[in-house]
């Protein structure tokens, strides 16, 4: 499995942690930035991991800002990319059962770090329910597939 990180300075210590977390389990880690708690623009990661994942490259992805809104906003303009900003382990696991979230965002100001691998270990071992939930999805891929360029 290999799993794409990105954050701007406001969650650059959660995904600090969450990279050391999954490279010690044996999951391999695109870590795409930023790298320190300089200040950085959430939109630049949020599109490289959003990139990763829309094209295949990764199988999953995950970003934290300040919010989690920015990043959420941000990879969900990228095609193939269903970005759930969550903050229980309810909606981590509901949104990899019922939209088939391939990119998890966080809020690196609301969860605390540890609250935020406990976050993503829910939503990682969910799994997409199909069915019903299937046809909506469907249609959100067919609309990308009509309106949405992949470069």
């Amino acid at each position: 499995m290999k799993i794409a990180l990105g954050s701007d300075h406001r969650g650059y210590p959660h995904k600090a942690l969450l990279a050391d977390s999954l490279r010690s389990r044996g999951v391999e880690v695109e870590d795409l930035g930023c790298h320190s708690e300089d200040s950085a623009d959430y939109p630049d990661a949020a599109l490289a991991v959003a990139e990763l994942v829309g094209t295949g490259k990764v199988d999953e992805g995950v970003l934290i800002c300040g919010s989690g809104i920015g990043m959420s906003i941000a990879a969900n303009k990228v095609k193939g990319v269903r970005a759930s900003l969550c903050f229980t382990t309810d909606q981590a696991r509901t949104t990899r059962r019922h939209n088939d979230s391939n990119v998890l965002c966080l809020s690196g100001d609301q969860v605390d770090p540890g609250t935020a691998l406990v976050l993503f270990d829910a939503w990682l071992e969910a799994e997409f329910e199909g069915g019903r939930h299937g046809r909506r999805v469907d249609k959100i891929i067919a609309y990308e597939n009509k309106h949405l360029i992949q470069e």
